[in-house]
């Protein structure tokens, strides 16, 4: 269970972090150009049927009019004509500034009067300040209307209308919504979240003193060239008409649209006014809606890599992967623009993190399955090492006895003999199922209080007949002080298995001798014998698992180089330390620094 709450931990942590860098990959320009792309290729034109219809002054209305026409001109005999045919609203996307000529700007101000509804145009200049339409021109205008775009910095595309600007204290709504306010005898009612024209609600909530609008553009909306006005006056009628110059060698303002298409500013009006009268608006998705999706896409990901692992894991995650790329479309549905990228992101680099996180737990867990055979495999060879000894004996003496008649009296010893050599192998079989359940972490010492000089000389006693048998002198040269607690029978395998070592790698007649100090409440408990001995390299690696040195292997000792790990792990656990000296030939000195009590503390 810990390790199942901790691999959980371990995907709750790389998932936020993903998450997090999602979120962030989301939210910059970058980002909004891609989110910009996909929605000008999810968009779909509305349908065509509606009331605008774009009056143009084009390339062959200048013609007409000579080599110099003047637009004051042309816009009052166009004017002229529209009023004839009775529109509902006439919107003119022409700055109508100050003039010197007095009979064309009389004729253009007797035509402004006699247009029905009218709505002119107005601009921020080059100071900063409005740039409305002469006085006397705009004493016959119903209402007037800024004729100013929301292109995106990034690519310069027409997505949206700023129906409200704010300058120099100055407010103005946008032609497109003038007009439609005028063509329904209504007024604006406005809220910081939205207006309201004839029972029209537009949601358009203020960001930054002004109003954006998404623009669904139609199909198409009709256009009449203003020289063949007279062939088409009848399609007026009923209809609002938005007048304006497209005439490329005068216009300035051919706007980028999501279709791909470039058109001329007046037909932009004309389409976010269609918006307007359709009355089905875009929204930007909120962050919530979008907070709450990603949180979610991210979770699945995490759950299904923490629950379920390999090609299960990567096909389950593939409709997740797939989702955020069919958002968008979804929402549109809805009339809910929705980005692509946030959700995109996270998706992916909360898979990646996932497949990552779970690529290395797997490789956790293949490391640990080796490890443990190791040990096992280990721990098989260290136990029959250790039995080898009493299972010989006992097997040797069960065979003399029952091979040949013995004596009643070396009967009583051999039965002694395998009587004892068969208390050894059971204390033998309990000292590795500890160290095993040392090595797991699952046993817990025994908190035993016990003299350090009984440990020395039950393992001098066991080890004295082996040196003799070598001709070897076994001596303790200072007396043993303080108290040991923990587990006397670890500690003894410790201290038996260095003197055993001493011994077995001496030559004859050398020395093998056991020295001690107290220092405090440090006893240092040593094994020096005048041996094969080591070089540097060679103690680097004598206290890892199966390491033996060239000189141990050629000595001709049995052997399986496990003996001294397991010494170093009991003296670890006991809150002790171990180190070696050594010379090639002159022996080594094995050194156990263990915590000790000293007789006047143990009596308060």
């Amino acid at each position: 269970m810990p390790a199942r709450r901790a691999h959980i931990a371990g995907y709750i942590t790389a998932v936020a972090v993903c998450f997090a860098l999602g979120m962030l990959a989301g939210w910059n320009r970058l980002a909004g150009r891609v989110d910009n792309q996909a929605y000008d290729l999810l968009s779909k034109p509305v349908a065509s049927e509606g009331e605008a219809i774009v009056v143009a002054i084009d390339e062959p209305t200048l013609r007409a009019f000579g080599e110099r026409p003047q637009i004051r001109n042309i816009v009052s005999m166009t004017l002229e004509k529209i009023s004839a045919a009775r529109p509902t609203a006439v919107a003119l996307d022409v700055i109508l500034g100050g003039y010197s000529d007095q009979a064309q700007d009389a004729r253009l101000e007797a035509a402004l009067k006699t247009t029905p509804n009218l709505i002119l145009g107005c601009l921020v200049d080059s100071d900063g300040k409005w740039e409305d339409p002469a006085p006397r021109f705009r004493s016959a205008a119903a209402a007037i209307g800024h004729v100013h775009y929301e292109a995106d910095q990034s690519d310069g595309v027409t997505r949206q209308l700023a129906l409200e600007t704010v300058y120099a204290n100055e407010r103005r709504w946008a032609m497109a919504l003038e007009t439609f306010r005028v063509s329904r005898n209504a007024e604006i009612l406005e809220s910081p979240d939205d207006l309201e024209v004839a029972h029209t609600r537009i949601p358009a909530a203020r960001q930054d003193s002004t109003r954006p609008m998404f623009i669904r553009y139609a199909q198409s909306i009709p256009v009449i060239s203003a020289a063949k006005l007279d062939q088409h006056l009848g399609e007026l009628e009923g209809k609002t008409v938005f007048l304006g110059i497209t005439a490329l060698s005068m216009a300035n303002d051919r706007l980028k649209i999501p279709t791909g298409a470039t058109i001329p500013g007046v037909t932009v009006h004309a389409h976010a006014y269609e918006t307007l009268r359709r009355g089905a608006f875009l929204t930007d998705a909120s962050s919530t809606v979008i907070l709450s999706i990603c949180l979610a896409l991210a979770a699945a990901t995490g759950l299904l890599f923490a629950f379920f692992s390999g090609w299960t894991a990567y096909i389950s995650v593939l409709p997740l992967l797939a989702l955020p790329l069919y958002l968008p479309g979804l929402f549109l549905e809805q009339d809910t623009v929705f980005p692509i990228v946030a959700p995109t992101a996270v998706a992916w680099l909360c898979f990646a993190g996932s497949a990552t996180y779970q690529h290395f737990i797997v490789r956790g867990t293949l490391r640990r399955t080796e490890s443990d055979k190791a040990r096992y495999q280990e721990a098989i060879h260290w136990a029959a090492h250790e039995m080898r000894t009493p299972l010989t004996a006992i097997q040797g003496s069960s065979e003399l006895m029952s091979r040949y008649k013995l004596p009643e009296e070396k009967r009583g010893e051999l039965s002694a003999m395998i009587n004892s050599e068969s208390k050894r192998l059971s204390r033998i079989i309990q000292t590795f199922l500890d160290v095993e359940r040392l090595a797991e972490g699952q046993m817990e010492l025994k908190k035993e209080v016990f003299p350090a000089s009984a440990v020395v000389d039950t393992c001098m006693a066991r080890v004295a007949p082996i040196a003799e048998r070598k001709n070897i002198a076994l001596t303790l040269d200072t007396p043993v002080d303080g108290t040991l607690t923990g587990d006397r029978e670890l500690m003894e395998y410790a201290l038996y298995n260095l003197l055993t070592n001493a011994v077995k790698y001496s030559p004859p007649e050398t020395h093998v001798r056991v020295l001690s100090a107290t220092k405090g409440h440090e006893l240092s408990l040593s094994v020096q014998d005048e041996g094969i001995g080591m070089d540097a390299k060679e103690l680097k690696s004598i206290f890892k698992k199966f390491y033996r040195t060239k000189r141990a292997e050629l000595s001709g000792e049995a052997g399986t180089g496990i003996g001294l790990s397991i010494v170093q792990q009991i003296v670890t656990h006991h809150g002790g330390r171990i180190g070696v000296t050594s010379t090639p030939g002159k022996g080594s000195c094995f050194t156990m620094v263990l915590t000790v009590q000293n007789a006047e503390a143990l009596s308060r």
